[in-house]
């Protein structure tokens, strides 16, 4: 299994032109993965740290592009990801925003993680599943149809959520209080600014 380190993760990023507030939310997303991967680590639960690092830090690779091409974003992402030979973190990326089987094992996989810390994450602001899944439904429920399907989307979302939690020595709420106090404008500018080799 090949995953990118977080520089190259980083240096694909910066290739793709992400916009700036899209590696934000990407930047806080891999915070909230990391910290559900330490804490059911602590639990017994092992899941591959370094997987779920790049797949929430590319969940949104092609999202820049998407917003004129009208692409996938999910899928793109995934192919190109597969096309650098990183199919399992372009796996992961896939089911960012739906996963293909909810509730597989016992335990919460990669994708899983990845896919809840997204819906944890509101622009750059970690909120509550509610809040996230209420802006969604409010900016993308444009059809009965697909609100419908976003509405199936909290459901389980919420049920995904209590399996996340039911070891965890904290509530869903006290993400914020357990992750590591960061300056995400520090850390964006290690994204997008190359650093410049030693003469």
């Amino acid at each position: 299994m090949r995953i990118p380190s977080r520089e190259n993760c980083y240096r694909l990023i910066r290739e793709m032109r992400m916009m700036e507030h899209i590696v934000r939310h990407s930047l806080q997303v891999c915070r909230v993965a990391e910290l559900l991967v330490q804490q059911l680590g602590e639990k017994g639960r092992t899941l591959n740290r370094d997987l779920v690092q790049a797949a929430a830090l590319l969940h949104d690779i092609t999202k820049t592009r998407s917003l004129t091409t009208g692409e996938k974003h999910s899928e793109s992402g995934c192919d190109l990801l597969v096309d650098r030979g990183y199919a399992e973190v372009g796996d992961i990326v896939r089911q960012h925003v739906k996963l293909d089987t909810y509730f597989a094992s016992d335990t919460p996989s990669e994708a899983e993680i990845v896919n809840y810390a997204d819906k944890r994450v509101l622009h750059d602001r970690i909120v509550s599943l509610d809040e996230r899944m209420a802006y969604i439904l409010e900016r993308y429920g444009d059809t009965p149809e697909y609100r419908a399907r976003l509405r199936w989307l909290w459901d389980i979302s919420n049920l995904q959520e209590k399996r996340i939690f039911a070891e965890m020595p904290f509530s869903p709420a006290g993400i914020e209080l357990h992750m590591e106090k960061v300056d995400l404008a520090v850390e964006l500018q290690k994204v997008l600014v190359p650093i410049e080799p030693l003469v």
